[in-house]
């Protein structure tokens, strides 16, 4: 199989993870919307939520849970938005849950207006 994130969970690919445990590997996002985006994608390759066991999903949920403290923190984040696609807008073929980083008057727009920090500031932040 040549899924990306398959490869960064088996370390053949870099990345900045944030936490990781049996099911869940949570990495920064590499073209990120807002500063602290980052992607939460299980360990056993699932292609979206239709084919996705209840388990790992509510294990994903939690993991979002725990972690939303650390981003308040850490990041000084208004709030969080969660984004998950499947097939129609999919880039990846391997499920995964955005946690989408919001600031007041973000406008959460996909643009270069705004001031994204690089992905190592963020990532000593939030590890």
């Amino acid at each position: 199989m040549d899924c990306i994130f398959c490869k960064i969970i088996k370390g053949e690919i870099p990345s900045y993870t944030i936490y990781e445990d049996d099911i869940v590997k949570v990495f920064l996002d590499v073209n990120p919307v807002s500063n602290g985006h980052t992607l939460i994608v299980p360990k056993k390759h699932f292609t979206d939520i239709k084919d996705m066991d209840l388990e790992t999903l509510t294990h994903i949920q939690k993991t979002v849970k725990e972690l939303f403290p650390q981003y308040k923190e850490k990041l000084s984040c208004d709030g969080i938005t969660l984004c998950q696609n499947n097939e129609y807008g999919q880039e990846v073929k391997h499920y995964h849950l955005h946690i989408i980083p919001r600031y007041e008057n973000d406008n959460l727009k996909i643009s270069t207006d705004l001031d994204k920090k690089d992905p190592k500031e963020i990532y000593e932040k939030l590890k």
